[in-house]
């Protein structure tokens, strides 16, 4: 009896894997191809930066020799590190992460990103709660509550104090500051009231613009840079 039952599940198991279907003959190349890990500084929390840019990856790997694969970081440090040890094979990065990964090792611009007016450019935003009547401008923020991104990001970060400190605003000023590591993070801080302003990258503020008021919008940035080491083969810049 215990034989016949060891043979009917074999039997059964047998019959399962003849069921399912065969990979299909793209799956088959897909599989071929080399693997590119392409690393993202982390702009959005993980789900957003998945949403965002995993179309990216697929287009990538239809149109290419390579088949891409979405690397995330815990910061932005993670991403120069994952490109500098090798882990990582092409990079979107920052203006002030592109600095500081040149200072480490080589690193090649190949491409900018352009935003949805298909412009090389980015701009910073500083929002505050469109119920916050007492803020109207950059010059109301004495005394209240900011989030930051991270430390090395250049739109919620570096941009926004370059023109605080044009304001006559400096970090001693605030009542209270924070980094978040997203920008829809400080997105969120000031919406649930837990800063009373914020600095991030205004496509950003344009997506919670229910809940959020634009006080301040910079001038463009340059567009985030698509980098690679300095040793990468032409071949492979030319193929993306």
């Amino acid at each position: 009896m215990k034989k016949l039952s060891k043979n009917l599940i074999l039997f059964l198991l047998l019959f399962l894997m003849l069921m399912l279907p065969a990979p299909s003959a793209e799956e088959r190349d897909a599989s071929k191809k080399k693997v590119v890990n392409f690393a993202f500084i982390s702009l959005y929390s993980p789900r957003i930066m998945y949403e965002k840019y995993q179309p990216l990856m697929d287009y990538l790997s239809e149109n290419t020799p390579y088949r891409f694969e979405l690397k995330l970081g815990w910061d932005y440090k993670d991403i120069i590190n994952y490109l500098k040890n090798g882990s990582a094979d092409i990079a979107l990065l920052g203006a002030a992460t592109y600095l500081e990964a040149k200072k480490e090792f080589d690193v090649m611009p190949i491409l900018a990103s352009l935003d949805s007016d298909r412009m090389p450019t980015y701009r910073s935003a500083i929002v505050t709660r469109k119920d916050n009547n007492d803020i109207i401008s950059l010059s109301d923020l004495k005394g209240k509550t900011f989030a930051f991104a991270s430390r090395r990001s250049t739109s919620g970060y570096l941009v926004p104090l370059y023109y605080l400190y044009k304001a006559g605003v400096r970090l001693e000023d605030f009542s209270g500051y924070c980094n978040q590591d997203y920008h829809d993070a400080v997105a969120k801080e000031v919406m649930k009231g837990r800063c009373r302003v914020g600095a991030m990258l205004h496509s950003v503020a344009l997506r919670y613009s229910k809940d959020l008021r634009i006080i301040f919008i910079s001038d463009p940035i340059p567009g985030l840079p698509i980098v690679v080491r300095g040793n990468t083969s032409p071949e492979f810049v030319k193929s993306i």
